[in-house]
C-alpha cells in the first residue's frame, strides 16, 4: 500500500458567474494540489481542469469562475453513537 496516496477525498466546490448552483467534487488529490490546480490555470488564463476521486474531469474557463473552495472531507460518524 503506497502510503503517500490519500485516504480521505478533499472537497472542492467551483462557483461559476452566471451559474445558479457551484459545481461540487471529491478529489483525491491534496489541498495544496488543488490550489496549484486553480493558481496555475489562473496564470495561464486558460482552463481550470480538476480529476473527481472516480476519475471524471470537471474543466471551466478561469474567466467564468467566481471562486473555488477546497476543504477535506471529515469523516464523522453517523446514526447511533456511544462515547
Amino acid at each position: 500500500m503506497d502510503v503517500d496516496k490519500r485516504e480521505d477525498p478533499v472537497e472542492v466546490k467551483i462557483g461559476v458567474q452566471h451559474a445558479p448552483r457551484e459545481l461540487t467534487l471529491e478529489s483525491a488529490q491534496t489541498p495544496a494540489e488543488v490550489e496549484q490546480a486553480v493558481t496555475e490555470a489562473i496564470a495561464k488564463d486558460g482552463l481550470l481542469t480538476l480529476t473527481d476521486e472516480k476519475g471524471r474531469r470537471v474543466i471551466v474557463p478561469v474567466d467564468k469562475v467566481a471562486y473555488v473552495e477546497i476543504a477535506e472531507t471529515s469523516n464523522r460518524p453517523f446514526g447511533f453513537t456511544t462515547r
